[in-house]
């Protein structure tokens, strides 16, 4: 069976999993699930996730969800494809482990704040209403913090 990512298009964590997979060199199949439409929020994706978010991944009878466990499951049982993403030494994966948390906590808010002003919102919004302002102000916060 092949695997499966149900995920959101402008969603920094479902491209984390669907970068995952294309570094394992991997073959899966991408289910778009309608984030405007609430479609996370209501069954069947709640049988997926209880959380109601995206990403979720299905392997076989594994459904797993949150992107960072989704990865790290990714490059454990399929180690010895594609790009080598942990390494096998326990101190090289201790220090690994220490930069995904430091990742997780202290750079992805303004990572994905600025994935959607530069990359997101001109597929989204006409800027010209006047709608990037507060977004701008608070990216620029966040961008100054890298």
């Amino acid at each position: 069976m092949a695997i499966k990512v149900h995920g959101g298009l402008f969603s920094t964590a479902t491209m984390r999993v669907l970068a995952c997979l294309e570094e394992k060199e991997l073959d899966y199949d991408f289910v778009p699930v309608n984030l405007r439409a609430g479609e996370p929020k209501r069954e069947p994706f709640l049988s997926l996730n209880p959380f109601g978010q995206v990403p979720v991944l299905e392997d076989g009878d594994l459904k797993l969800f949150e992107s960072r466990a989704i990865t790290k499951y990714i490059a454990y049982k399929y180690a010895n494809k594609g790009t080598p993403l942990i390494s096998q030494d326990p101190k090289e994966m201790a220090m690994e482990c220490v930069w995904m948390e430091v990742e997780a906590q202290r750079y992805e808010n303004a990572a994905a704040k600025l994935t959607w002003e530069l990359c997101i919102k001109q597929y989204r919004y006409d800027c010209r209403r006047g709608r990037g302002g507060r977004v701008r102000r608070k990216t620029g916060q966040s961008s100054g913090r890298i």
